[in-house]
């Protein structure tokens, strides 16, 4: 399935949903950037057009992984709706991982090279952090003490998970966890623990603790990113176009094909 959406009306409740960031995700939309958000990091490919804090384009292809032939076509899109529409590209904010070993490679390759091309700034989005994003728009988690657990599925019974408070301050870094139900009873037995994620559907069954609640749906979209990327632009955190290289938490092994009879 893809998804094709523009929005060019000025909501006369802007000011509003501005605010609404502002406690869980510090939204520096003083800035009124113009950002290409690139998403690769699972089996969805997605590319989004950020601009004055608002999501103004967006495209996204759910029957992946297509990302060596749909991210193309997506950003060529994307620019060349930015370039008809006399907007100035600022800056190419891409999902950095962890995640999809080769999707990260194609993601932040394609970033790297519009930033070259266009002399603009690259700004990495951990995946992790992205995936609380809408969570935490869409107020799915309300008690104060809840702790959010975003997860990325690693096969088996394997996640790359990080723990998050409601502001988004890190309470856990990045680990590959194998999951039972003893690997989060600390956080549990502290209070409520959201799970979510493609990883999190896995570990339904093994995670029984009545703290542990989980949310259904929940992808890194390019979508949900300009947030963290506007914060990014407001702190001046930029990476190296010439050596940034994607987060991917453990080495990518590659397995010898199997013979054919």
């Amino acid at each position: 399935m893809v998804t094709f959406a523009l929005n060019f009306c000025k909501s006369t409740k802007k000011s509003e949903k501005k605010r609404k960031f502002a406690p869980y995700l510090e939204l520096y939309s003083c800035y009124m950037s113009c950002i290409l958000n690139i998403e690769t990091s699972t089996d969805v490919c997605s590319v989004a057009v950020s601009n004055d804090a608002e999501c103004i384009f967006n495209l996204e292809d759910h029957n992946g992984p297509n990302h060596a032939v749909k991210l193309g076509v997506f950003v060529e899109q994307a620019l060349a709706f930015i370039d008809n529409h006399a907007m100035t590209l600022d800056a190419v904010a891409v999902s950095c991982g962890p995640g999809s070993y080769t999707g990260l490679r194609i993601g932040v390759s394609m970033a790297k090279g519009i930033c070259y091309g266009r002399g603009v700034k690259l700004i990495a989005v951990p995946t992790l952090e992205l995936l609380a994003v809408p969570v935490l728009l869409a107020e799915r988690v309300t008690e104060p003490e809840a702790r959010l657990c975003p997860m990325l599925d690693a096969r088996r019974m394997e996640v790359y998970a990080q723990v998050f408070d409601r502001a988004l301050h890190e309470v856990r870094p990045i680990s590959a966890d194998i999951v039972d139900a003893d690997t989060y009873r600390e956080l549990l037995d502290q209070g409520p623990v959201y799970f979510f994620g493609n990883g999190a559907a896995k570990c339904m069954e093994a995670i029984t603790h009545p703290n542990a609640h989980f949310i259904e749906g929940i992808e890194p979209l390019a979508k949900n990113m300009f947030p963290l990327a506007e914060k990014r632009i407001a702190q001046q955190q930029f990476e190296d176009v010439a050596y940034f290289v994607p987060f991917y938490l453990k080495d990518f092994v590659a397995k010898e094909a199997k013979k054919l009879l």
